[in-house]
């Protein structure tokens, strides 16, 4: 089945019934989601343009899945950090523009891009880590990541983020980009998490040296969602670019060897899961 894609695509967010202690989640590619639980949307990390490819990066893989122009839906965007394919002014703009009651949640860095864009400041949170705060029906606590270090100033703002989501009596961990350092495993100990959503493209010396900054490999993803408990884990940030991801076989050979029973999806832009438990 062919996953949706623009209006047909807002269409099944806004008519599906998602009751209390289930979330629904819509990939968008990359590390990008759209995340439904009752009346409340949001959506972390979109990038719907083709930013990258216009200042000379490498093209999609995909087709963009919406036009952000379209989203009239959004009450909170979370952005994780400042990097065009998580914090893209030419898809906040136009979503922020179409979504006027919507938020922004963006480290300094990204409040920045969005300032630049035209949005307005009073539209922006820029959390501390460990900070929860609450925006409608949905908590947010803003954890530590790290692509490659750990950036934290005086005033507690990292440059890289993760978020812990509670919505609709379901917990998400988006990680953002990172690698595993001890202030994350700190942060994230003792927390009750359903659906971990962690990057799984991995690094290397040959991508280092042409400035690409990596992730987990999937190994890492495994043990880190079994670290932490997570009952789901959802493989991201491995689709969008040829020349910055793995296999994905790597990541259920790796599921086999060391978590065999731990549930494990990886989404195509644009298609739905649902999470009841």
């Amino acid at each position: 089945m062919t996953p949706l894609r623009d209006a047909a695509l807002i269409a099944q967010i806004d008519n599906l019934t998602v009751p209390y202690g289930q979330i629904a989640l819509w990939s968008l590619g990359q590390a990008g989601f759209v995340l439904k639980g009752g009346h409340t949307i949001a959506y972390i990390d979109p990038y719907l343009s083709n930013s990258v490819e216009d200042i000379g990066g490498p093209p999609r893989r995909f087709p963009i899945p919406v036009d952000p122009a379209l989203i009239t839906h959004a009450q909170v965007i979370l952005a994780t950090h400042e990097h065009l394919d998580h914090t893209d002014a030419a898809t906040l703009a136009p979503l922020l523009a179409a979504s006027p009651a919507a938020v922004l949640v963006a480290s300094l860095q990204g409040r920045r891009i969005a300032l630049d864009a035209g949005i307005p400041d009073h539209r922006i949170i820029t959390p501390r880590l460990g900070e929860r705060f609450a925006i409608g029906d949905l908590a947010c606590t803003a954890t530590p990541a790290a692509h490659y270090e750990y950036e934290v100033d005086a005033d507690g703002h990292s440059r890289w983020m993760g978020f812990i989501i509670e919505c609709n009596g379901v917990t998400i961990y988006h990680s953002g980009d990172t690698i595993i350092f001890p202030e994350l495993l700190e942060a994230l100990r003792g927390r009750s998490i359903d659906i971990a959503l962690l990057p799984i493209n991995g690094r290397d010396f040959f991508r280092e040296r042409e400035q690409i900054i990596g992730n987990l490999w999937p190994t890492e993803a495994i043990e880190l969602a079994k670290a932490i408990d997570a009952r789901v884990l959802i493989g991201i940030h491995n689709d969008l670019f040829a020349g910055n991801r793995v296999s994905p076989g790597m990541l259920f050979d790796e599921l086999d060897r060391r978590a065999p029973f731990m549930r494990c999806h990886l989404l195509q832009p644009g298609e739905l899961y649902v999470y009841a438990g």
